[in-house]
């Protein structure tokens, strides 16, 4: 009887040295390497690190720009059975996105796992991504919403648009791309499957996948993301859909309210035992038998779609309501002015939290509290805070969750490395500077 092994990244390694030997597996600048090489290379400096005294269980720290060299430590600790633990400077990368990070690392692995080409560059940067692509006919990629708006505006400015027909799919991930993000992709990528994902570090990356576009299916003139919205539950305008499960994951809503919303919980093999040097409280013989807090609020729709209304920590208390950021922002960007939207709470003492919404508007529109209807004037469109609650109201948004104060923010908003919205930043500075805004009502 055999004995079976657990899984191990470094088992991909007999593939890359066999089959593709004398293939392309990693181009970085006018450095390239064949399966061969990548191997030699990993087993060469894992040698080196043995003779150092790393052992099985060491923890290693990396702190680099993404390149082939980052990949090969990460192989070499691995294979050694040591850890990595990546040190993070603050930037966003193209193709696999920051291996600092579980979206940018989990797509490496399962790239490297196939036997995929994997092409470098040290930073995000638009122009270099999209040379990047003409040059090495780049096949598949990872965004963020942050990233894909730049592609696109890049295109724009530039009004080029080469070697984009090689992409044929592209996971987007850390938040979803709104309803103008995707035509535009669609338009730059045209050959391109467009898929959105949700997941989380603590859950080896994603839990939920969506098909937002389908190439094959455009012909028929079948919208894939219009046919999931349409087919949810009457209660889909509170959130944003973010698709099924992965088959190994295990997903539930602890309801703490109406209309089924509540905590997103999850279990399976993917989720992680624990955090670093940390005791469990009580021993388990299984994963199986613990559930994990996303720290996610959502809620399952009739045909198992997961549909993220916000976050726990972002919640706003106004009134004795809960107000979910997303969900408003949702609303607002809705608006043909509205370029971008965070919504966030400020202490009052009659409501407990008021509702701001920063906005920033869209070329051409200009902000003017004096115009209840936009008009143009002179190539310009105007729009108001009277206008955009009356929007709000028009999408049905509850009265309590439209915002009390809007205010004009002229610069980008503060973002993660992986693209997300810094709400907390926005409001320290909505806070600090409330009384000095004179864009607001």
């Amino acid at each position: 009887m055999g004995i079976l092994s657990e899984a191990h990244i470094c088992q991909c390694f007999s593939r890359l040295a066999t089959q593709k030997r004398n293939s392309l597996v990693t181009i970085n600048g006018a450095r390239q390497k064949t399966g061969q090489q990548l191997v030699d290379s990993v087993l060469s400096l894992a040698r080196g690190l043995l003779q150092l005294g790393l052992r099985n269980g060491d923890v290693v720290a990396i702190s680099a720009f993404n390149s082939d060299w980052y990949l090969e430590w990460i192989l070499a600790v691995a294979f050694i059975g040591g850890i990595v633990a990546p040190l993070n400077y603050r930037w966003v990368y193209l193709h696999t996105a920051p291996l600092c990070h579980i979206g940018g690392l989990s797509s490496a692995m399962a790239m490297l796992m196939v036997g995929a080409c994997h092409a470098f560059i040290p930073k995000f940067e638009a122009t270099l991504a999209l040379e990047a692509i003409e040059q090495h006919h780049v096949t598949s990629l990872i965004t963020v919403p942050a990233m894909m708006a730049d592609l696109i505006s890049s295109v724009r400015l530039k009004r080029i648009q080469k070697g984009c027909d090689s992409v044929k799919k592209i996971l987007n991930g850390g938040g979803g791309l709104s309803d103008n993000l995707i035509k535009d992709a669609t338009r730059l990528f045209p050959r391109a499957k467009l898929l959105s994902a949700y997941g989380m570090t603590e859950t080896c990356s994603s839990l939920t996948f969506m098909t937002l576009f389908e190439p094959m299916l455009e012909a028929s003139g079948t919208s894939l993301q219009m046919l999931a919205i349409t087919s949810s539950s009457p209660v889909k305008a509170r959130g944003v859909c973010v698709g099924k499960p992965a088959p190994h994951v295990e997903i539930k809503i602890c309801v703490d309210g109406s209309y089924n919303v509540g905590r997103i919980l999850t279990r399976g093999p993917h989720v992680m035992l624990r955090y670093w040097d940390q005791i469990p409280e009580k021993a388990s013989n299984s994963v199986e038998e613990t559930w994990l807090d996303t720290g996610d609020i959502g809620f399952i729709d009739d045909h198992g779609n997961l549909w993220l209304v916000g976050r726990t920590n972002g919640r706003i208390k106004s009134g004795g309501e809960n107000i979910y950021p997303e969900e408003v922002e949702a609303v607002l960007i809705q608006h043909p002015g509205v370029l971008s939207s965070v919504v966030v709470g400020i202490p009052d003492p009659r409501l407990t939290e008021l509702v701001v919404s920063c906005i920033r508007l869209r070329e051409n529109w200009q902000w003017s509290d004096d115009s209840f209807k936009y008009s143009v004037q002179s190539n310009e469109l105007f729009l108001s805070s009277t206008i955009l609650r009356l929007h709000c109201r028009e999408k049905n948004l509850t009265g309590f969750k439209i915002p009390k104060i809007f205010i004009l923010w002229k610069t980008q908003f503060p973002l993660t490395t992986t693209g997300k919205i810094r709400r907390d930043q926005v409001r320290r500075e909505v806070m600090s500077q409330q009384l000095s805004f004179p864009n607001k009502l």
